[in-house]
């Protein structure tokens, strides 16, 4: 059962600005990112399933956290069917992320009032995503796009929606968070970009804490009063 409800986890989102996702085969390696990313202060965590070894990794994940770093939300990602959704909300998943729009794990997600974030890539999905119940969407592949452009046209005729924009168009340095917030990004999704894989093959957790407090302290400061988006000028 998951630990926070499902307002908690949007709120620790919003609040946060950031999910940082990865994956690894060996459950110790991924408590050590895991641990090293809420030391530099991102706590909402999603682990990637792409490998057989997921669900175990994941079980160990959720048991250390829970004993280690309550603070730490959970949740799952690269979820494509609504059976392997249940399998992870079983084991305390406590939000759900999908590369796309189906409404079967949207649905699988609402009968256990945990959140899902599922990948849209066009204002039709984003729509249906909200009618279903979704609070934040997922947009994907930001890269494929002008995703930048997408979100702020988004953004006018439907003020409400929240986007995160993920994948590769999302890049760990200070201008792209600049300009995807100003753009009206409700938070950032992260990957190797922010777990940079070297960085967990030499076992530098202290680098990766750093590269966490480096990211919240750019998103803290594009949320100012005031801060502007790279390359724009006072008027």
């Amino acid at each position: 059962m998951a630990r926070h409800d499902r307002l908690q986890v949007l709120r620790a989102i919003l609040d946060g600005g950031v999910v940082a996702s990865f994956q690894h085969d060996e459950a110790e390696t991924a408590e050590g990112i895991a641990r090293a990313l809420a030391a530099g202060g991102v706590r909402v965590i999603e682990l990637l399933n792409r490998g057989e070894q997921d669900l175990e990794v994941f079980r160990a994940l959720a048991a250390a956290l829970e004993r280690d770093a309550p603070d730490v939300v959970l949740g799952v990602g690269s979820i494509v069917d609504a059976p392997t959704a249940a399998l992870f909300l079983a084991h305390g998943a406590e939000f759900v992320v999908a590369p796309g729009l189906n409404p079967a794990i949207v649905r699988q997600c609402n009968r256990r009032k945990v959140a899902c974030l599922p990948g849209c890539a066009t204002v039709s999905e984003i729509s249906k995503a909200e009618e279903l119940g979704c609070e934040i969407v997922k947009l994907f592949p930001s890269s494929a796009m002008n995703g930048l452009e997408f979100v702020r046209s988004l953004l006018g005729p439907m003020p409400w929606s929240r986007v995160m924009p993920t994948g590769n168009g999302v890049a760990f340095a200070e201008a792209s968070i600049r300009e995807w917030l100003a753009a009206g990004a409700c938070a950032l999704g992260l990957g190797a970009a922010l777990v940079d894989p070297k960085l967990v093959a030499a076992g530098d957790f202290t680098a990766l804490t750093r590269r966490a407090e480096q990211l919240r302290g750019w998103i803290a400061a594009a949320r100012r009063p005031g801060a502007r988006a790279a390359g724009e000028t006072a008027r």
